[in-house]
């Protein structure tokens, strides 16, 4: 029994912020920071933050905006952060909602009815609670069967979560899998950290996976898959129901304490990301190519983890050469920043309608963990 993607879905916020605006409010946070610590400044007891400027933002990483369900809260200088009013539990959860309208689009697509699904799997970075899962509530609002659960691979999560679909179908347990990805990124993002403020956005993807034997005729063959994980500190975030234990810990470390930034939220080295991921995520590419007897240019598209332009851009040319055609790997963070798990399925979803029987792509993420996944897929009808 052969596992394919049957359908993709896409839902987006309505508000965004593009860098500009962004930087708008970065610089005033810095003027009102640097005016009441001028005294400590002046004493060289605390550093003095500098501006950000958004035409580095768009040169050092390509992204150009980003969407955000929580606009006004983040360009507030005296707030920078989302603010989601807290829900009953007897309300859908906020991660639960976009899911299920991403699940919902992607069903409606191909007028699948949620009571065929056998199973929900919630592959997020961010999951809001401990439990219950929010797959199981994303179930409940579907009005599915079978069984969910959630599962965290950070910016792998979704090709993870594809691979985990396609083994449940294989070894018999399902036979229509979704695979919902809802990232609220913008909540783990410090947007008092100059290096980091401009990077995430918000998002929730969902991709349907099934048996060839109940699918659509038009469909993506999965015909390979690879999986990596190699334990790497240079991209964290220790935020955990753990937290509350150690009370002295506010977070504060080193010069990131000293200029107020806190490892409860997201942090990385970028440099040394860049420099350890492109190799890994390349040479897994190249290995699995040669494992099924593909040369690269056989490939008529890579959808890739859009986290940096520059990254992906090194990873093209060490996959398909110096002058590879730019089509083939097509790039939406510069419009939605890094979406974490999400970006690869939105490049999929919205980059895939020209292809023809037989032709072949790749979903590829890679990111916190670190993580790399590829999912070869074939267009079949």
């Amino acid at each position: 029994m052969k596992a394919v993607i049957s359908s993709t879905g896409l839902w987006t916020p309505e508000e965004s912020i593009t860098n500009e605006e962004l930087v708008e409010s970065f610089n005033a946070y810095v003027d009102i920071w640097n005016s009441k610590n001028s005294s400590a400044i002046s004493n060289g007891k605390k550093l003095e933050l500098t501006y950000s400027d958004a035409s580095f933002i768009e040169k050092a990483s390509g992204v150009k905006s980003r969407y955000t369900i929580s606009k006004k809260s983040i360009l507030d200088p005296n707030i920078m952060a989302p603010r989601i009013p807290k829900r009953k539990n007897s309300e859908p959860s906020i991660l639960a909602e976009i899911g299920f309208k991403a699940a919902q689009n992607a069903l409606a697509k191909i007028n699948r009815n949620p009571k065929d699904i056998d199973a929900i799997i919630c592959a997020c970075s961010n999951l809001q609670r401990g439990y219950p899962a929010v797959a199981v509530e994303i179930q409940n609002l579907l009005g599915a069967q079978g069984f969910a659960f959630d599962m965290n691979v950070a910016c792998s999560s979704a090709t993870f979560g594809i691979e985990t679909a396609r083994c449940l179908i294989s070894g018999g347990q399902a036979k229509t899998v979704l695979v919902i990805n809802p990232e609220i990124c913008t909540a783990h993002l410090n947007f008092k950290d100059r290096d980091a403020h401009f990077i995430f956005g918000d998002v929730a993807t969902a991709t349907l996976i099934e048996s060839d034997e109940v699918c659509e005729k038009e469909h993506w063959e999965i015909i390979s898959s690879k999986l990596i994980t190699e334990f790497s500190n240079n991209i964290r975030n220790n935020f955990g129901f753990l937290n509350h234990c150690a009370p002295e810990d506010d977070g504060m470390i080193g010069e990131r304490g000293k200029k107020g930034l806190t490892d409860k939220l997201f942090v990385q080295n970028g440099r040394s990301v860049f420099k350890e991921v492109v190799p890994i995520v390349a040479d897994m590419i190249i290995k699995e190519c040669d494992k099924n007897n593909l040369q690269p240019d056989n490939l008529k598209r890579l959808w890739l983890h859009q986290a940096n332009l520059s990254m992906n851009q090194l990873i093209a040319k060490k996959v398909l050469g110096k002058t590879y055609e730019k089509e083939k790997t097509p790039i939406v963070l510069d419009e939605y920043a890094n979406t974490s798990s999400a970006g690869s399925i939105i490049a999929f979803h919205k980059y895939n309608s020209d292809f023809k029987n037989g032709d072949i792509g790749l979903i590829c993420s890679f990111g916190a963990g670190y993580s790399a996944g590829a999912i070869f897929v074939r267009k079949n009808g």
